[in-house]
């Protein structure tokens, strides 16, 4: 056995491990590998058949089936990879199981292909813009192309398109274009085989016929009705059985022939199917045979109809679905938001109990940590922080709700405004198309007005000198202003030292009168208590705490204990009886 071509072994090991959008791309080398010039016949079967034993036949038939506007390339790769299939197909000769590369991979194949180019029709349908319509027509005719290459090789497949139910829904179809095209594929197959029509099945055969006489009756378009008319006439030609079919079935269609589409460009053509079906006629058929012939095209008019109808019902069914789908997927949204708002909350809640116990946790460590002299400062200036929160929010919702409810003046205040700045343009307009007066000079002043006027000034000016001072004076002025300050300043920083040390010598004498006061009797007065009156710290320390347990027992009152004098029991101490207490104190030299 000879080798396998290293590009087709080095290919599908890179398909066998590329991910799966990217087998598309891959796949268009195949292209490159087929159109090699320099291959000869026996090289070329040689490498089809390599292609085949590694399935990238295989693999180019699933890839059709993909929906290609999401993958690398588009519709594009698609109908190149169509091109491609066809030509591995044609002209391979399978030496390892033949009958199911015949009677299995071909027909797959065709019906992948018919199934492409229902896709790329129905895009080509939808798209709006025209460079859009142009590129799915033009992959749509290569599809089209690659199927006839294909039956093309393999006469057996013919049969095989016409029985395709994707092959039937490509004819029918409104579209000039694309009709078109599905028509020249089947002039194509019935030009590669005459007996095709002979081997389908009625069904089949009908429907075919039905559409080919439904485009007749339905369109006046002259391309439509040329390749309709050429289909039909090689209907004829071919079977004496199928042009009875014809005069038997559809029993108006001469009259519609030679009524709508005489003198349209090909009476030759027409002239030709016309004769053959008058020969037909002119066997012995009455008027029953009429009758049933008019029966047969208004059935097959409704059978087009009411084909198109489910057709057309398709997209409503997808529709319903997609909507279905997308309701309840909004609802497990909402399900799923509702979830976290409930978790948000929830956790919102665990927040604010964490920064409560933060805050009071912050709060009974600071009280600790101050002097018990400014304790009191800091609970005020607390509440008074806590106050301006409390408005600032009681206002911000007061301005938001006040807006709310103005909202309706403010739009009637807009409205008014608009229409009043409409009218001052209507009025400038007005001024500005009044006849423009013309420039008129001021008048001058006389000489005696100018001599008044000047007399005046003069007097003002006698009135008001200006004062003038030379630079030596400044400089005098500035060294006195400077002397002057820097005394004051010496002033004032002795006048402050004094000030401090009288009251540091007050707060001593207040501090030593009161532990005279307090001190026992000389007989009771043991070795501590001297110590007391010996040592400068022991006394401070002593009123330091006294003072500190005072304010301590005082911030553990009650609110209702705070709030004026007709609540206050015997034992409350008030807040200028506290002040002057901790006044007194004497602390490291200061008060």
């Amino acid at each position: 056995l000879a080798a396998a071509d290293p590009r087709v072994l080095a290919l599908a090991a890179q398909v066998t491990e590329s991910r799966e959008q990217d087998i598309p791309l891959l796949l268009l080398k195949l292209k490159g590998i087929l159109s090699n010039t320099s291959l000869g016949c026996e090289e070329s079967k040689k490498i089809k058949q390599d292609i085949y034993d590694y399935d990238l036949t295989q693999y180019c038939m699933l890839v059709l089936r993909q929906d290609h506007s999401q993958l690398p390339g588009g519709w594009a790769t698609a109908a190149q990879l169509a091109e491609i299939l066809s030509h591995c197909c044609v002209g391979l000769e399978v030496k390892g199981d033949p009958e199911e590369f015949y009677k299995k991979f071909l027909p797959s194949a065709i019906d992948n292909l018919l199934f492409l180019g229902r896709r790329l029709q129905a895009r080509f349908i939808r798209a709006i813009k025209d460079g859009k319509k142009q590129d799915f027509l033009r992959w749509f005719r290569t599809v089209t192309d690659a199927i006839c290459w294909l039956f093309g090789g393999h006469i057996q497949l013919t049969a095989c398109v016409l029985q395709n139910d994707h092959f039937l829904q490509l004819l029918i179809t409104d579209d000039v274009e694309t009709a078109i095209v599905t028509m020249s594929v089947l002039h194509n197959i019935l030009r590669v085989n005459s007996s095709v029509l002979l081997q389908v099945d009625e069904e089949t055969l009908h429907s075919v016929l039905d559409e080919l006489v439904y485009k007749l009756s339905s369109t006046t378009n002259p391309v439509i009705g040329t390749a309709a008319i050429k289909l039909l006439l090689l209907v004829a030609k071919f079977c004496k059985q199928l042009a009875k079919l014809l005069t038997a079935r559809y029993k108006g269609l001469k009259s519609l022939l030679s009524k709508q589409w005489t003198g349209k460009g090909f009476d030759k053509d027409l002239s030709q199917l016309l004769d053959l079906l008058y020969l037909e006629q002119s066997n012995g058929k009455g008027e029953i045979q009429g009758q049933h012939q008019a029966a047969c095209i208004i059935q097959a008019t409704w059978r087009g109809y009411q084909t198109r109808k489910k057709l057309k019902k398709l997209p409503q069914a997808v529709t319903a679905l997609q909507r279905s789908f997308r309701a309840k997927r909004e609802q497990d949204l909402q399900h799923l938001k509702q979830k976290e708002d409930e978790a948000l909350k929830v956790q919102m809640q665990l927040q604010r109990q964490r920064a409560m116990r933060h805050f009071h946790e912050r709060q009974l460590a600071v009280l600790e940590i101050i002097h018990a002299s400014q304790v009191n400062k800091y609970l005020e200036e607390t509440e008074g922080k806590s106050a301006l929160t409390i408005q600032r929010f009681w206002r911000g919702y007061r301005a938001r709700r006040n807006f709310h409810q103005q909202r309706r003046s403010l739009k009637e205040y807009k409205a008014a405004v608009i229409i009043q700045r409409a009218v001052c343009k209507l009025l400038e307009k007005r001024r500005s198309r009044r006849p423009v007066l013309p420039w008129k000079d001021p008048k001058g002043l006389t000489d005696e007005q100018r001599a008044a006027l000047q007399q005046k000034v003069d007097d003002y000016i006698k009135l008001h000198p200006a004062s003038q001072m030379s630079e030596e004076m400044s400089k005098e002025l500035h060294m006195q202003a400077q002397e002057k300050l820097a005394r004051f300043l010496l002033r004032s920083r002795l006048d402050q030292r004094a000030t401090q040390r009288r009251e540091t010598l007050l707060a001593q004498v207040n501090t030593d009168a009161e532990l005279l006061t307090n001190s026992p009797g000389l007989a009771e007065t043991t070795e501590k208590d001297l110590c007391v009156f010996v040592s400068r710290s022991i006394p401070v320390a002593t009123k330091a705490r006294e003072s500190h347990n005072t304010m301590l027992k005082y911030m553990c009152w009650p609110w209702w204990k705070k709030l004026g004098e007709e609540f206050m029991e015997g034992d409350v101490i008030p807040d200028d009886a506290l002040n002057a207490e901790l006044g007194t104190l004497f602390i490291a030299g200061k008060k």
